[in-house]
């Protein structure tokens, strides 16, 4: 078994929680993303579209991230990560399905707006030049050339704050009547959303549930709950000192103008 990633990538942290959760050790292969290892025609080979993580498992392709957690849960079954109950089942696939449907492209927007941008744009037009150049979708193209320009206030990007923020706050009603998001049991749905709550973490945005007016307390229990777990490893083994540094510093400045987003109208 080989898991083709990359170590802060949320999509790979999901699964790399999965695998140890079922005690799994694949041979990791990073892609470096900046480096733009994803669109080596090897790998674009295994993963046509050039996005992590991939798993190979005896000697099948296994790609995007929500099926490689059903994959694994039904190929391994023996530590389960589904409910057995089917209404905690579908409780649980209502949460693995909402990074497909816009969380994880307002998590890419609310990342790239504040942090990244900065990370990108380092090496110069040059650079900037060849990271536009090798995105074929001229939607794509655009609005990465926004993000890169403009930051926050590119076009979007205060719609994908706040959705962000819905999540955040759908996450602590949750939490609220449950320990964990699909019942009494730590399940795929949790493994899906921790690493979206520490990208925020990461981000200085903690504030989005530890300010007490918020209500959303109950975050604080659950995270620390995911972080004693021993596959809270996935990510916490994998961090880059280089992006915790840019996040922290770049979140710090952000935060005015993110909490002058949510706050409006």
């Amino acid at each position: 078994m080989e898991l083709y990633h990359n170590n802060m990538s949320s999509c790979a942290q999901k699964v790399r929680i999965v695998l140890l959760e079922k005690r799994l050790q694949p041979q990791l292969q990073h892609i470096d993303l900046r480096a733009g290892e994803q669109n080596h025609p090897d790998y674009r080979r295994l993963n046509p579209a050039g996005v992590v993580p991939t798993l190979v498992d005896g000697g099948q392709a296994i790609v995007e991230s929500a099926v490689i957690c059903e994959y694994l849960e039904d190929a391994y079954p023996a530590v389960p990560l589904r409910p057995t109950d089917p209404a905690l089942r579908a409780r649980m696939r209502q949460w693995t399905l909402m990074p497909d449907a816009g969380l994880h492209r307002a998590v890419g927007l609310t990342s790239v707006s504040i942090a990244f941008r900065h990370q990108m744009r380092k090496g110069g037009d040059a650079a900037v030049a060849r990271m536009l150049a090798a995105r074929p979708d001229p939607r794509n193209r655009e609005e990465l050339r926004a993000l890169l320009e403009y930051g926050l206030d590119a076009p979007g990007v205060d719609q994908g704050v706040r959705y962000y923020e819905r999540f955040v706050e759908r996450l602590a009603r949750r939490l609220d009547t449950h320990a964990w998001l699909a019942g009494d049991q730590f399940s795929l749905a949790d493994a899906m959303a921790v690493p979206y709550v520490v990208r925020l973490e990461h981000l200085g945005m903690q504030w989005w549930w530890e300010e007490p007016q918020r209500q959303r307390g109950t975050i604080i229990d659950w995270l620390m709950r995911c972080k004693a777990r021993a596959s809270f490893a996935a990510i916490s083994d994998h961090l880059d000192a280089g992006y915790l540094e840019l996040m922290a510093r770049t979140g710090k400045e952000a935060q005015a103008r993110v909490a002058a987003i949510l706050a409006a109208p």
